[in-house]
């Protein structure tokens, strides 16, 4: 059974860094996707970045191109555990928001979130002006 946990969330003034983690174990398959979705209150959940393990290739939300950076240690060649990093810098206010990592074996729009079967408990992101 997939497990997805997230941490590293807080409170950072605007234009501060954060780095949010989500340790993931138990994959039924070698390859998938983890992603980072976020969701401020009264707001759509939104997609922000993910990583593909095979290739690592990786996508993002416009909204956050060229300030947040995913990453993943795979490369440590451990099959069964993988952890996936999201570096948020120059942060702003509209970045508040519950952050959650999720996985999908089987993406293609990459930052759908319907297309993503296994949830973390999310991490709370709050950024003050």
């Amino acid at each position: 059974e997939v497990q997805l946990v997230e941490s590293g969330g807080g409170l950072v003034q605007a234009g501060g860094s954060l780095r949010l983690s989500c340790a993931a174990s138990g994959f039924t398959f070698d390859d998938y996707t983890i992603g980072w979705f976020r969701q401020a209150p009264g707001k759509e959940r939104e997609g922000v970045s993910c990583i593909r393990r095979s290739d690592g290739s990786t996508h993002y939300a416009d909204s956050v191109k060229g300030r947040f950076t995913i990453s993943s240690d795979n490369a440590k060649n451990d099959n069964a555990k993988n952890t996936v990093y999201l570096e948020m810098n120059s942060l702003k206010p509209e970045d508040t928001a519950v952050y959650y990592c999720a996985l999908s074996y089987s993406v293609i729009y990459y930052l759908h979130g319907y297309e993503y079967d296994v949830w973390g408990q999310g991490t709370q992101v709050t950024v003050s002006s």
